[in-house]
Order: structure tokens, then C-alpha cells, then sequence
């Protein structure tokens, strides 16, 4: 599976953004989809995650402002971001974990990092 991530960029404090990380090539299914991000010197964090069932895990930092959403026809996921600050300046990635006909396992991907920064 490759996944293509986009909607970052730079917002003010206050602001809003949308990410998406669209997934493609071959696979049966995609168990759970997931927002992660890294911020210079810490470690990668998971930001939120959406399992195909529609159950939602969120970071504690990010609930009730982030909303992760998935388009099931277009096998993309949404991280909708209102209410930002500077705390949420990171480099978003994406992840899925998915089946493959033919494997008894799960399989991760990774999208390449995009970069939000949030500043006045």
C-alpha cells in the first residue's frame, strides 16, 4: 500500500487544517488508519486513529479540536485540525495497517510526513 499524505503547511494560532493520506495498490482491506506526529526533538506520537469498525482513538492533547475521518470509496483519511497551537507544530505522517489477500497478518505502510507549523 502507498500512501500519499498532503494538507499541511503554515497556519496561526487559532487556525484550522485538513490533511489527507490517500491510500493505493493492492490490499484487501485496511483494519485502521492512523495520524501520528513528530515534533523537533521529541518522539512520534500517535495523534489519532480510526479503525474500519468507526471506533476513534485520540490523543489526550487533541480531543475535542482534531477529527479523524475516512472517505471509505476514495480509501482516504482526513485529519481535520481547528483550534491549533504552536504545541501542534510537528511533521504529520500517516500510517495504515491492512490485509493482503493471501497473508494471515496485518501489514503497516507509511505516507511520507508532511509539516504543519503553527505561528503568528
Amino acid at each position: 500500500v502507498q500512501l500519499q499524505a498532503s494538507g499541511g503547511g503554515l497556519v496561526q494560532p487559532g487556525g484550522s487544517l485538513r490533511l489527507s493520506c490517500a491510500a493505493s495498490g493492492r490490499f484487501v482491506s485496511i483494519p485502521v488508519m492512523g495520524w501520528y506526529r513528530q515534533a523537533p526533538g521529541s518522539q512520534r506520537e500517535l495523534v489519532a486513529a480510526l479503525t474500519s469498525e468507526g471506533n476513534t482513538n485520540y490523543a489526550d492533547s487533541v480531543k475535542g479540536r482534531f477529527t479523524i475521518s475516512k472517505d471509505n470509496a476514495k480509501n482516504t483519511a482526513y485529519l481535520q485540525m481547528n483550534s491549533l497551537n504552536s504545541e501542534d507544530t510537528a511533521v504529520y505522517s500517516c500510517n495504515a495497517q491492512y490485509r493482503v489477500l493471501g497473508y494471515d497478518r496485518i501489514f503497516s505502510s507509511w505516507g511520507q510526513g508532511t509539516q504543519v507549523t503553527v505561528s503568528s
